[in-house]
């Protein structure tokens, strides 16, 4: 249901009712720390702008950051001044375990990849209850292992996981379960679970750490640069913490379940400036100080005078093979101690109680228990994924009063034209280890699962990257850290018109938020209109447009030789962002008139775009003899279509909207124009569709092919020997695995061939492929698509699927069909196997699908192998694969969305 419906009250709900409406501050406290703050562009100071090297993770326990903090599945504040995580240590480690391992970007053989094993379990919106988890080696972890072995593979070869390397075998691992529950807005209750899984009894080092982020070493003032903060010890197991805007607190830590007490460590959040470059270390105990106490055993390394600005309870506990210790820690706001007796346990069933309470009302009923698992670990994800995100361009480019100066050559280099950028909010990441900032177009499909789970927190992200501290003066949306200024692809209008349709019943909407982000979408509009389309010819070329190596050669960059591309993708994504626009226009204009004359300029525009599409110079990007969109390459005053089948020509089938003709006829201004347009520019307005259906509601179809032509592209949709794979639409035709597409140009010679898995390209750091595996998003859309040509063509058009099967289904039984293959990774088979594991063994040796301590961990990958369904990319990208929830409720109801298109005027319930 939406989060906003008439939903009966539970106590979630009730929590998220007061949050929105600032009753109370549930939300304060989250899993807002990053996975990974080291090797990001914010923390980057270098001359040559080589982010992973400039701060690599060698580093990353003894630097200091500038921009934000990370640790172990941690959770802080709002604004991450203040932090709470857990460090390991298995008594064999070279490090003490306080973050998340992975290989950058150049020592990947697929580029940058997370090392570790974790899974995200369950979560509630105002995060009173979450929970997740790390599992731990009791081998030496090793590091020097991943990095060798996977420098030594190449392209061809799968990535070297840590599964591979043997540390697992014999389930010698703990499982480091950890839990929060809120009893308060500001009374935060952990717990964290480590159990032994191994053969033997073994010890593990547990040190709960509470530490503020280092503001004050800056020389900078104003906002969050205030005094330094403290915590001090009150006795041996709780410490007071104060902080001149976050006010006071105390933690307390419980002894573990075994009698074991903790032993408080402190030391200052500082640099160790000795151990990085040798200089004098500014405090006389630094960041890594605990490390040094546990690992190198230097008992000099931390304050013993029980004062700082970061705290570790130190626990040794020795846990027999197949048993369990707790440890338990409370964070409340205040200066009373907090209590850690029946209470505690009591506000954590609680609280696990209400989550159940809370999914359970959010499941449809015809879900099956599995499905429900998949959905609830999908939702968890997207809750986890949430992080606190602080970047000031124009402090970032001039540096720090108390800090060396940047090197002049960053005044040339990365995001200089975005100085008016300030971001320090609490925004949805694609991924936090892999991609621990904000991306605009995944922020964009990850506010459709959202909008059920929190309709509050769906609509502020995506308003917010249309407020003027995100985006440009120009008009033009914030990309992604690496790059601001790179082209997505244009959903953003696209995730608003459906957020606001998913989060209230007809009358009952957020008219305000609707209005609110389509001024701000007129801007970015008018920046595509005039900076992609280079001829006038409403043919538009926005770049790489986010699907990286899916064109022959780097579509972002210049062309060889010269010349410039006309792209159908981009040409179509910008006819799919004025469909959305008309949609809203007409929503608007049912409330306020003065927005009939957008919505008729839109509806003007969309036909432009189309009609070039299709005839411009005669058949525009469609190419007749193969029946199929692609991009064209103008070179010395020709048009060469390049034959490359892939997602670049599906992508114009979205650009779809059907609009209801007693919707129109309720705006008799929109009406009078378009019949005068439909009358007087016949030269294109002559494929605008128009029919009436058996209940005697007229529609009117906005669509770039026509009936012939959609059939014709649905042929090599639907051929499983084609784009059809058993998971859903590849990105890249298989045929071109037998026939590589190959081009000259300028003298040099180009190809691209079909490549299911991992990319066989360095293009783009070779860290995602669109040459042939499965992504979500696209997918997404094509399902939505597919239900609005059934709506208006119902059952007078029916194709083969798969095709050459002799099955003919209508279109809405195609989007049902596709959308249950998109489920298919997650599916259990015949032998309970999921297909996201691949071929995935512990140590060579049990498969992942079929172990027991394995198969029923759930990861949401950035994509899947064409073939296989195989998991692949970043494995925790449950932003955009969160969808999949999506689709599982969507054909729970029958359909993949109850008529979230077009205006809501005669509306179906």
């Amino acid at each position: 249901m939406p989060a906003n419906s008439t939903t009966p009250a539970n106590a979630e709900r009730a929590r998220l009712d007061d949050d929105t409406r600032r009753r109370a501050n549930w939300k304060r406290w989250g899993p807002y720390l990053a996975d990974r703050q080291w090797g990001t562009v914010r923390e980057d100071y270098s001359a040559d702008g080589d982010a992973w090297g400039s701060f690599p993770h060698e580093h990353a326990r003894s630097r200091v950051y500038r921009w934000g903090e990370d640790g172990l599945l941690g959770f802080s504040d709002r604004q991450g001044r203040m932090c709470l995580s857990v460090a390991l240590w298995n008594g064999v480690d070279p490090i003490l375990k306080e973050r998340l391992f992975g290989l950058t970007g150049p020592e990947g053989n697929h580029g940058e990849d997370v090392k570790e094993c974790y899974w995200h379990l369950d979560g509630t919106p105002t995060h009173s209850w979450m929970s997740a988890l790390y599992r731990y080696p009791q081998r030496a972890f090793p590091y020097e292992e991943l990095v060798r072995e996977n420098a030594r593979r190449g392209l061809q070869d799968l990535e070297y996981e840590l599964t591979d390397t043997g540390v697992f075998a014999e389930d010698r691992f703990f499982d480091v379960t950890v839990e929060y529950a809120k009893a308060s807005p500001d009374d935060v209750l952990v717990r964290w679970r480590i159990e032994n899984h191994g053969p033997e009894a073994a010890t593990i080092h547990v040190l709960p750490t509470l530490w503020f982020r280092n503001t004050w070493s800056w020389g900078r003032s104003g906002e969050e640069h205030g005094p330094k903060p403290t915590i001090v010890r009150r006795d041996a197991r709780t410490v007071a913490a104060s902080h001149d805007t976050l006010g006071d607190y105390c933690a307390a830590f419980d002894d573990a379940s075994d009698g074991t007490a903790p032993t408080l460590l402190f030391t200052e959040n500082e640099s160790n400036l000795k151990r990085l470059y040798g200089a004098e270390n500014v405090a006389a105990h630094v960041k890594d100080a605990f490390h040094a106490y546990i690992v190198a055993g230097d008992t000099s390394a931390v304050a013993p005078d029980g004062r700082g600005t970061k705290v570790a309870a130190h626990y040794v506990l020795h846990v027999p093979a197949g048993g369990a210790r707790e440890v338990r820690a409370r964070l409340s706001a205040g200066q009373r101690a907090p209590r850690l007796g029946a209470d505690f346990e009591a506000v954590c069933a609680a609280r696990q109680l209400e989550a159940h309470e809370f999914h359970a009302q959010l499941a449809h009923p015809k879900l099956t228990p599995d499905e429900r698992v998949v959905a609830r670990r999908a939702y968890a994800g997207l809750l986890w994924t949430k992080q606190f995100y602080h970047y000031v361009v124009p402090h970032w480019l001039d540096g720090d009063p108390l800090q060396p100066p940047p090197p002049r050559e960053r005044l040339h280099g990365r995001n200089i034209e975005w100085d008016h950028l300030y971001n320090r909010d609490v925004l949805s990441m694609p991924d936090k280890w892999e991609y621990p900032w904000y991306a605009a177009w995944d922020l964009a499909f990850h506010m459709i699962p959202f909008a059920r789970i929190d309709a509050t927190f769906a609509k502020q992200q995506l308003a917010l990257l249309l407020r003027e501290w995100y985006m440009h003066p120009n008009g033009q949306i914030p990309a992604y850290e690496w790059n601001f200024g790179d082209v997505n692809p244009p959903v953003h209008a696209w995730a608003v018109w459906r957020v606001y349709k998913i989060t209230g019943p007809p009358g009952q909407r957020d008219q305000l938020f609707l209005k609110s982000c389509f001024q701000k979408l007129l801007l970015n509009f008018t920046w595509w209109v005039n900076r992609k389309d280079a001829h006038g010819r409403h043919l538009f070329s926005g770049g790489f447009l986010g699907l990286d190596n899916i064109g022959v050669f780097d579509r972002g960059a210049p062309l060889p030789g010269g010349g410039s591309l006309e792209q159908a993708d981009g040409t179509a994504w910008m006819a799919f962002y004025c469909g959305t626009m008309l949609s809203i226009a007409l929503e608007l204009a049912r409330f306020d008139s003065s927005y009939e004359d957008l919505a008729s300029k839109f509806l003007e525009h969309f036909i432009a775009i189309a009609d070039a599409m299709n005839h411009l110079d005669g058949t525009g990007l469609w190419d007749e003899e193969d029946g199929f969109y692609y991009d064209h390459i103008l070179v010395q005053g020709r048009s060469v279509p390049l034959k490359l089948r892939s997602a670049v020509g599906v992508i114009p089938l979205l650009a779809v909207e059907v609009l209801e003709q007693s919707a129109i006829d309720a705006l008799p201004g929109f009406e009078r124009r378009m019949r005068w347009f439909l009358e007087n520019r016949t030269d294109v307005c002559y494929r605008m569709g128009y029919m009436e259906d058996d209940e005697g509601h007229e529609h009117r179809l906005l669509a770039i092919p026509s009936r012939e032509r959609l059939i014709q592209v649905l042929r090599y949709v639907l051929d499983e020997k084609e784009l059809l794979s058993s998971f859903g639409v590849r990105s890249l035709s298989k045929a071109h695995a037998s026939r590589p597409f190959e081009l000259t140009l300028a003298g040099q010679r180009f190809s691209a061939r079909y490549a299911p898995g991992e990319s066989d390209s360095r293009m783009f750091g070779g860290n995602s492929n669109w040459r042939g595996p499965i992504w979500m998003p696209i997918n997404f859309l094509l399902v939505e698509a597919l239900e609005r040509y059934h709506h208006f063509y119902g059952d007078t058009l029916r194709v083969e699927c798969p095709t050459g099967s002799g099955v003919l289904m209508n279109l809405g039984e195609v989007s049902r069909e596709l959308a249950r293959r998109l489920v298919q990774p997650w599916s259990k088979g015949p032998e309970g196997r999921r297909p996201f594991h691949g071929d995935g063994r512990v140590a060579g040796g049990e498969p992942l699908a079929e172990h027991p301590h394995w198969r029923d961990q759930l990861l949401f990958h950035e994509y899947f192998h064409g073939d296989n369904g195989r998991g692949l990319g970043a494995g925790h990208q449950t932003g955009w694969t969160a969808l999949v929830a999506t689709l599982i409720d969507a054909r729970a109801r029958g359909g993949t969305r109850q008529r979230h298109w077009g205006p809501s005027t005669n509306e179906k319930a």
